[in-house]
């Protein structure tokens, strides 16, 4: 700064010393002419300089920046350095998106990048092909406009992305997408699609394989049950092997007469195109029939209460929520200890309707808790042999729980019991008419 002062102060001071002097030795009017003429030069040659650094930033990115002279020199100077510096950081910057584009155009998702009005800022090529769309064309188009979908249109509008949504095809042979959006900085969001058509064959395999098994199982096995009943019956069977092998082998196919059934319980609720039939669900009527049946399975060996602190229904389906509470009810029984009490509770927690069923059972370990529901899960083998569990009802209580938007809750402790519950949503109650 001191240098640049310097250099724009020497020229002022010396024409004021040379007029100065000229006025001594010829007077007031040629040092008066000399003055006012070097200062006309002066500023025609910042007004040429001042023409050049516009003329320049017409256009700085094709055009040199302009040599300069005087003081101009070491400005166009600092602009030449300033702008090598600029065009370094771009093309670095240049690079690394190029690098970064062909990373995400690498990955095995489709990725599109949202602004705050959802508008499409960037996709890679997977994602143009699941959503039909054009890298160029397409870019600042509101993503609805492409993906039409009544599915994601509402998925995107409810602002709750914390489960992906399956997107199935409109036409039969469409791909199915798993869909997940993930907002970041100042309102974006990520869109993120798989494409997972192959897994959904293979689980609609799988389903129809387990529903087809498992109703090839139940003719022969009813009809063994029954030839085995009919055994057992007679007067004449006077063996006493004969007779404990019989029932052991209906108490067998009966056990295996529950697991199918349940299997083909699962298989039904796993089919994405049985859609919830729901009416209204008359629960304290449903938790006094579930209470009388769970009397029967107990036989006495248990002190059962029916709590109902509340009288209001649920907007559901009948069989469904039947068979969660059935279960739920069904597993206290078969796991609390003889003398043990359970109780039956219909209330409402914050506007929310809660089923929950509680034990003075041995309790569960926490390590075992995050499992429960997962298919053939047991967290003592022999225990479960013992009961005739199937290691399935929990399962179908989180099935029939996310049918209708409820969640499963449990909480136990070991040697203290458990307590399950179902909380609804409140707009699934209905008041009493």
């Amino acid at each position: 700064m001191f240098y640049f002062w310097r250099r724009a102060l020497v020229f002022p001071f010396t024409l004021l010393l040379i007029s100065l002097l000229l006025w001594a030795v010829a007077g007031a009017l040629p040092a008066v002419l000399f003055f006012g003429i070097f200062l006309l030069v002066r500023l025609l040659f910042h007004l040429h300089q001042l023409a050049l650094l516009e003329n320049w930033l017409a256009d700085p990115e094709t055009r040199p920046v302009p040599d300069g002279a005087g003081l101009w020199e070491g400005v166009f100077a600092r602009l030449n350095r300033m702008m090598r510096l600029q065009r370094k950081e771009h093309e670095q910057h240049t690079a690394a998106l190029q690098h970064l584009q062909q990373a995400t155009s690498a990955l095995p998702e489709g990725v599109v990048i949202l602004d705050g009005a959802d508008h499409i800022e960037w996709c890679n090529p997977l994602a143009e092909q699941h959503f039909g769309l054009d890298g160029v064309r397409d870019i600042g188009q509101q993503i609805t406009y492409m993906a039409r979908q009544p599915e994601f249109v509402q998925y995107l509008t409810m602002h709750d992305f914390s489960e992906p949504l399956v997107l199935r095809g409109a036409r039969k042979d469409g791909p199915t997408l798993s869909i997940k959006l993930v907002p970041y900085s100042d309102h974006k969001k990520l869109l993120i699609s798989r494409d997972i058509t192959s897994f959904e064959r293979i689980e609609t395999m799988r389903r129809d394989f387990v529903a087809n098994v498992s109703h090839e199982l139940r003719t022969p096995l009813t009809v063994v049950n029954g030839f085995v009943e009919t055994l057992c019956d007679m007067p004449s069977l006077e063996n006493d092997m004969a007779r404990r092998a019989l029932r052991m082998m209906g108490e067998q196919t009966q056990r295996m007469e529950h697991l199918v059934g349940d299997l083909l319980t699962l298989s039904k609720l796993d089919n994405a195109l049985n859609a919830l039939q729901e009416g209204i669900v008359e629960v304290p009527a449903l938790l006094r029939a579930l209470y009388q049946e769970g009397n029967s399975l107990s036989g006495g060996r248990h002190s059962l209460r029916l709590e109902l602190e509340s009288n209001c229904n649920l907007l559901g389906n009948a069989e469904e929520l039947r068979s969660a509470f059935g279960n739920l009810v069904s597993n206290a029984i078969r796991y609390t200890p003889q003398g043990g009490e359970i109780v039956l509770r219909w209330q409402e927690q914050d506007g929310q309707p809660a089923f929950s069923v509680q034990d003075s059972g041995l309790g569960i370990a926490p390590q075992h808790i995050p499992r429960l529901t997962e298919r053939f899960y047991r967290v003592d083998h022999s225990r479960s042999r013992e009961t005739g569990g199937t290691g399935l009802g929990l399962a179908i209580v989180k099935h029939v729980a996310n049918r209708h938007q409820a969640r499963l809750e449990i909480a136990s402790e070991e040697g203290k019991g458990s307590i399950f519950s179902i909380m609804f949503p409140p707009k699934r109650r209905l008041p009493l008419a």
